[in-house]
């Protein structure tokens, strides 16, 4: 369905972003990953899952808290590729604490990976988008983005500010054949969740898969984690045909999470 395309993916080494890539490059798109730590391993993943259509993978270590590391990733994608057809937004951090104990320097540093990298990789996507009178961007938010947990202020802002992002560039391209859409997770067991997972057992004195349970049951009414694989699929919906209309959505797949 996405052969000829080509999609990049913020944050895309591990967790989320990995799966959404993999979910991609099986549709037939050429994909950029981005991100840090190991990276070879990631991109033969991605490899992998489009070998049967034969795409191109390629990769761009950009730090995603500066606009001029951004601005040169998207120079990157449009030299090697063309220009970028399918834009994810998924970098993201984590801190937690309260608003009076929380670091400035967390909180500039969240607000920069979280949101402003959304902005300012959209900005420069867009142009070639239109012109080809076609794109899709989606946006990786949370179910942070609908509802508010304590201790997670810089989140929580971040992610309603990408929902709020999302809703004014769907409209602004609403009579064009470029539609963005935000994707709003609940618990999704990435590295960044196992480390609350990790936390909670080390504070209650349990297993981690009893940490596991509290967490879900804490929050997520169906008490079973979302995976990758399945935010992957949510997104290749939008880049197909049945998505040409849907637009400045926040979709949450959260087990019930913002329902109650």
């Amino acid at each position: 369905m996405l052969k000829g395309k080509t999609a990049l993916v913020t944050g895309s080494t591990s967790g989320i972003g990995l799966g959404i890539a993999q979910a991609l490059a099986r549709e037939g798109a050429n994909i950029v990953l981005n991100g840090f730590g190991d990276v070879d391993g990631p991109r033969e993943l991605v490899a992998q899952a489009g070998r049967a259509a034969g795409i191109r993978t390629g990769y761009h270590g950009a730090d995603m808290s500066r606009p001029a590391e951004i601005e040169a990733m998207m120079q990157y994608a449009a030299q090697e590729f063309g220009r970028v057809d399918i834009l994810v937004n998924n970098a993201g951090i984590q801190h937690v604490a309260n608003i009076q104990d929380f670091p400035v320097e967390r909180w500039d540093a969240i607000i920069a990976i979280n949101l402003s990298s959304a902005f300012h990789a959209t900005r420069l996507a867009l142009p070639a988008m239109l012109a080809a009178d076609w794109g899709r961007i989606i946006n990786i938010a949370s179910v942070h983005g609908l509802v508010a947990s304590a201790q997670k202020s810089a989140y929580v802002a971040a992610k309603h500010g990408i929902v709020g992002l999302t809703k004014v560039t769907a409209l602004e391209t609403a009579p064009t054949g470029v539609t963005c859409n935000a994707i709003c997770p609940g618990w999704v067991l990435t590295p960044l969740v196992q480390k609350q997972v990790d936390a909670k057992a080390r504070e209650h004195g349990i297993s981690n898969e009893d940490a596991k349970k509290l967490l879900l049951g804490e929050k997520e009414p169906s008490m079973h984690f979302t995976t990758p694989e399945q935010l992957g699929e949510l997104a290749v919906f939008f880049c197909s045909p049945a998505g040409d209309n849907v637009r400045g959505v926040a979709w949450n797949m959260d087990g019930g999470w913002a329902a109650q």
